[in-house]
């Protein structure tokens, strides 16, 4: 670990604020800056070159550089699964795709991957992404399955239920590996047409 990623500011009890399109183009940068030289060699005083801020300011509101990264990656794909419910579980997961933009898919799986190599490293890294990416995901999905539990869509027992977020992972790091492609809306679609909802007895 870094001196860096170490270091952290104790935050003031009262925050000062800043507006909504400060902060958008704040984590605008920091994505722009992880994209060009990685999580290990950003650096808050770049993102204070950057953004024309002083790092005490990216501190006092952020505290170390991997709540500044993670919240920049929640703040470009807000946690979204909650409000999907279609009335039944193909329509959720496709629903699920639709809201994503190929574009978007394809700049984000290079973040992620990038960050997945990071994460062994860097303990406050990986607990950051846990509590703001990974386990919201993970709680509005278990949500939209449980829904299909509770319609009679699949039944409680599959003993796939609790490998889904395992396989919507693994397709991602395949898509990738094996056909040197990035992911896309029409690939994931058939994923959970091919591979998903068969698993699942739908």
């Amino acid at each position: 670990m870094t001196a860096e990623t170490a270091e952290t500011v104790p935050a003031p009890s009262r925050r000062s604020r800043i507006t909504p399109e400060r902060e958008a183009e704040l984590y605008g940068a920091v994505l722009d800056l992880l994209r060009e030289v990685g999580y290990d060699a950003l650096t808050m005083d770049a993102v204070a070159a950057r953004t024309r801020s002083s790092k005490a300011t990216l501190y006092r509101q952020w505290g170390n550089k991997a709540e500044l990264v993670v919240k920049a990656l929640r703040h470009r794909q807000p946690a979204h699964l909650q409000g999907i419910d279609t009335g039944s579980l193909r329509g959720d997961f496709h629903e699920m795709v639709e809201m994503e933009d190929d574009c978007r898919l394809e700049e984000d799986g290079a973040l992620m991957r990038g960050l997945s190599v990071a994460v062994h490293d860097n303990p406050d890294l990986h607990s950051a992404m846990r509590e703001q990416l990974i386990d919201p995901e993970i709680s509005g999905l278990d949500q939209l399955l449980q829904r299909a539990v509770d319609r009679g869509e699949v039944r409680a027992d599959n003993p796939a239920l609790p490998y889904v977020i395992h396989m919507l992972i693994g397709a991602f790091v395949a898509r990738d590996l094996v056909d040197v492609k990035p992911v896309d809306r029409a690939f994931l679609r058939d994923y959970v047409d091919s591979v998903i909802l068969p698993v699942l007895g739908v």
